[in-house]
């Protein structure tokens, strides 16, 4: 089969197309065909060695396909089964095995293509809104990133809970990209004092919450966003990592709240997992949860979409599937044209 490898860590330019071969079960593990994979900031920290994986690997821990082998011990997944998962490495490729236990099965009502899209950042906005801070009526956050994948879904779901949304991006496309998603106010960063304008919008209060999924350059103004004990939520590290935090800060900010969140710590029973994932496709096959889907690559193009992301040059979410001529993507015609791939034949 063709796969994405890595190597060696580096930038976009160190992802291989190679054949190898095919994947066999272990015991409780299937084979899907991979229908779609999603692009998420996670395979870019672990390309760049930022989170540090053995070499050589196969990126991509979030997928969807149908079921065409089954190992030893798999007594609730059947050949021809349409599932998805996430958290599971090696998407990047046209087959991959995961554990059955990790799998959410897909309704006839749920794509591949969709649950790929949708699955992991749905759940993290899910998680992030409905258990790091359980928004109630009335009151207002302030999101990072929030054209971003996990944006423009955190929006949604804050405005589900009757929540108000101040949305934190980087151009005037992605403004409205944000707006269209439900947001109430949005800031322009490009030099703007983000937490001044959050208290101008909250006449002086601050924020309930703010889920921040940028790190490095936006966690002072996080902090100075929050109302007297407020929770920010740091979900994500796309622009860096936060130095380490004097505690005395959060009693002079107002007895704030600071939490590091993880999906996996959110997921952590099939039960759990199953209640979160289901209600997630639920609402994104009723068309109650809108997933920008913001272009859909080839795996020949892994490279292209990592550079994409990277750049902050997308608005809602990336796909991979299998090789051949580009699919359907968002025109944007400041990408370098030096960006290409290795391909091996193993």
């Amino acid at each position: 089969m063709r796969a994405v490898m890595v190597r060696e860590y580096g930038g976009p330019d160190v992802l291989e197309l190679a054949e190898v071969p095919d994947p066999r079960p272990g015991p409780r593990e299937v084979v899907v065909d991979v229908a779609a994979s999603g692009v998420n900031f996670i395979d870019v920290y672990q390309r760049t060695g930022v989170y540090r994986r053995p070499l050589p690997f196969i990126p991509g821990i979030e997928a969807a396909g149908r079921v065409t082998e089954l190992g030893p011990d798999v007594d609730d997944v059947r050949v021809g089964d349409r599932v998805a998962w996430v958290n599971v490495d090696g998407g990047y490729a046209e087959r991959a095995v995961a554990p059955a236990r990790a799998l959410v099965p897909l309704s006839g009502e749920v794509s591949g293509e969709l649950a790929a899209a949708v699955l992991l950042q749905g759940m993290t906005a899910h998680y992030l809104a409905h258990d790091v801070y359980p928004v109630g009526c009335g009151d207002t956050v302030l999101i990072h990133a929030a054209a971003g994948g996990v944006g423009l879904l955190l929006i949604q779901f804050v405005k589900l809970r009757g929540g108000r949304v101040i949305a934190a991006v980087s151009t005037s496309v992605k403004e409205g990209h944000a707006r269209a998603a439900g947001a109430d106010a949005v800031i322009q960063y490009n030099g703007a004092d983000v937490a001044a304008r959050v208290k101008e919008l909250t006449d002086g209060e601050g924020v309930a919450a703010v889920y921040d999924g940028v790190g490095a350059p936006t966690f002072e103004a996080s902090l100075a966003s929050l109302r007297p004990r407020g929770m920010l939520a740091l979900f994500g590290q796309a622009g860096g990592s936060v130095p380490p935090v004097d505690l005395q800060r959060l009693n002079a900010a107002g007895s704030v709240f600071i939490t590091r969140p993880n999906l996996s710590h959110y997921t952590a029973t099939r039960a759990e997992l199953l209640a979160r994932a289901r209600r997630v496709l639920e609402l994104a096959a009723a068309r109650k949860l809108v997933v920008h889907v913001h272009g859909i690559h080839t795996l020949d193009h892994a490279a292209m979409a990592h550079w994409d992301l990277q750049q902050c040059a997308t608005a809602g979410k990336l796909l991979l599937k299998g090789p051949g001529p580009p699919a359907t993507t968002t025109d944007l015609p400041h990408r370098p044209t030096g960006i290409s791939m290795r391909r091996t034949a193993k």
